[in-house]
C-alpha cells in the first residue's frame, strides 16, 4: 500500500501530523508513505524514518507570481513529480481548499479527508472521494491521528503520541549544555516582554545552561542579541529548519513562543515551555514525551513569575 499524506504548512501543524504517520506504519507493516509539505519546512518530515519520499512545493511563493514564467515552470515541475507514483490514498489532514485540496487532487489516487462538519473550510469536503468525522474540539495531534483511523481502519493505540523523530546530528553548537529561548512570533500581538526573557535566560543560565536565543529574519535576529546580551546567552548564525531542529534536540529546555520550532523541541522529547499571549492552547498546546507546559491563552499573557516557576519545576526534575 502506498499513501501520501497532504499536511503543507505551517511548522507547528506539520509536527503535530507526525503522530499520525507513526501509527499508520505501525499498523500496516510495508506501507510506503510520501508527505507533500511547502518547502521551508521539509525537514520536518524527512527526520521521521516512516517516510519514504518528501514532496516539497511552495505554493507561499507561488501565489505571489502565479502568471510569471518561472513559477510556471516550478509548478509544472512539482506536478511532474506529484504524479509520478500512484497511491491508493491521498489523505488531507489540511482540510483547506487553496493549501491542500488543491494539490492533492492532481496526484494519482483518492483523495480523502474530513467531512464538512470537521474540515476548517467545509467547501472542503465536496472535493472529496470519502469523508470522516473527527470532532473539532480535540488536540491537533489527536485530530490527524483520528482522521488517518477513520480513513485506513486502524485502531488507535491508547499509549501516548509517538512522533517518531530523533533530531539530526551535526551544526552549530553552543558553548555548552544549552537552554534554547524562542522568542520568535508570526505576530506582535504573540510577543512577550524582552526584560522577561532576559529574567528567563539568567535563570538557566544560573541552572548552568548556556541561553541559545533563536531567530529567523532580521527583526528577531536583533531581538535576539538584545536578550543574550542581558542574560549572557549566545546567538547562533542563521539556521535552516534541519540545523535548527539538531540544535532543539540537544537544548536540554526550551522555552518559546506559540511557534513550529517550540512545537518541534516538545515532540523531540524536550522538557518544553510555552509560551500563549494571543492563543488558546487547548487545542494547539504542546505535546510530546518529555516534560511540557503551555502557559497562558487569548488575553491572558502569562507573567514572569509563572514561567520562571514552571522553569523551575523543569529544572528540579532534570
Amino acid at each position: 500500500m502506498r499513501i501520501l499524506i497532504v499536511k503543507t504548512s505551517s511548522m507547528g501543524d506539520v509536527v503535530h501530523a507526525l503522530p499520525a504517520v507513526s501509527d499508520i506504519h505501525r499498523c500496516h507493516p510495508g506501507v510506503e508513505i510520501d508527505w507533500m509539505v511547502e518547502a521551508p519546512f521539509a525537514a520536518i518530515p524527512a527526520l521521521h524514518p516512516a517516510v519514504r519520499r518528501v514532496l516539497p512545493m511552495a505554493w507561499r511563493k507561488w501565489r505571489k507570481s502565479l502568471f510569471k514564467h518561472d513559477t510556471q515552470t516550478a509548478i509544472s515541475a512539482f506536478r511532474a513529480a506529484l504524479r509520478r507514483d500512484e497511491y491508493d490514498l491521498v489523505l488531507d489532514l489540511q482540510g483547506l481548499l487553496l493549501k491542500s485540496v488543491l494539490w492533492g487532487l492532481q496526484a494519482r489516487g483518492p483523495l480523502v479527508g474530513y467531512d464538512r462538519h470537521s474540515a476548517r473550510e467545509p467547501l472542503a469536503a465536496l472535493c472529496y472521494r470519502r469523508v470522516a468525522a473527527v470532532p473539532r474540539d480535540l488536540q491537533a495531534v489527536d485530530r490527524c491521528r483520528r482522521l488517518a483511523s477513520a480513513h485506513l481502519g486502524h485502531v488507535l493505540s491508547q499509549a501516548p503520541p509517538d512522533f517518531g523523530i530523533l533530531p539530526p546530528e551535526g551544526g552549530w553548537q553552543a558553548s555548552g549544555p544549552s537552554a534554547a529561548l524562542i522568542p520568535c512570533a508570526s505576530r506582535p500581538e504573540k510577543l512577550w516582554p524582552e526584560d522577561d526573557w532576559i529574567a528567563v535566560g539568567q535563570r538557566v543560565r544560573a541552572a548552568g545552561l548556556v541561553p541559545v536565543l533563536l531567530w529567523g529574519n532580521v527583526e528577531e535576529w536583533q531581538r535576539a542579541q538584545r536578550i543574550a546580551a542581558g542574560c549572557g546567552g549566545e546567538v547562533p548564525p542563521l539556521l535552516s529548519v534541519g540545523e535548527m531542529a539538531a540544535v532543539l534536540g540537544r537544548a536540554r529546555q526550551v522555552i518559546g513562543l506559540d511557534t513550529g520550532f517550540t512545537h518541534l523541541g516538545a515532540a523531540f522529547g524536550r522538557p518544553s515551555i510555552g509560551i500563549y499571549c494571543d492563543h488558546e492552547p487547548g487545542l494547539a498546546g504542546l505535546t510530546g514525551p518529555g516534560r511540557v507546559a503551555s502557559l497562558g491563552g487569548k488575553g491572558q499573557v502569562p507573567s514572569r513569575d509563572a514561567v520562571l516557576g514552571q522553569l523551575q519545576r523543569h529544572l528540579v526534575g532534570a
